[in-house]
């Protein structure tokens, strides 16, 4: 009986929830074809890395960070308290906008915050996993845009 409970916990944890997690070329190709190669200088493998720090690429990803009050959204993980619902609104967006494979809202959102002062940098895990990073070539192999 015990081994049993203990098996079903496991096979609850392990089996997916049904989110669309996208694939690393997948990533590539829709944020190349939103505009993001080079855009404000940011590389395209930029983009690909900050989306797998922020989401793992899964553009239905929600963390509600309690300690600082917000709760990030989609791919990019964009925070409610600037950028969408409450708060600024920066975006004009819906925060559940943001949780669209499609990833149209959620590009046209990161537009808006890298252009400002801080560009990438916005986003701490940019910075420490993607910004001096000399494999950034890796997020686009085998990848045909």
């Amino acid at each position: 009986m015990k081994a049993f409970v203990v098996l079903s916990l496991i096979g609850y944890l392990v089996v997916p929830s049904g989110a669309a997690v996208l694939g690393r070329c997948v990533v590539a190709k829709k944020l190349h074809e939103g505009g993001l190669s080079n855009f404000e200088g940011y590389s395209l493998e930029n983009w690909v890395c900050l989306a797998y720090f922020e989401s793992k690429f899964n553009p239905m990803a929600v963390y509600e960070n309690t300690r600082d009050g917000y709760t990030g959204f989609g791919l990019f993980q964009i925070r409610n308290n600037v950028w969408c619902d409450r708060g600024k609104n920066r975006c004009h967006v819906s925060c559940s906008a943001l949780l669209n494979p499609n990833l149209q809202k959620t590009i046209e959102c990161a537009k808006k915050i890298v252009k400002e002062k801080e560009g990438m940098r916005a986003w701490p895990s940019w910075s420490l996993n993607c910004q001096n990073s000399d494999t950034l070539a890796r997020w686009l192999d085998g990848c045909k845009l």
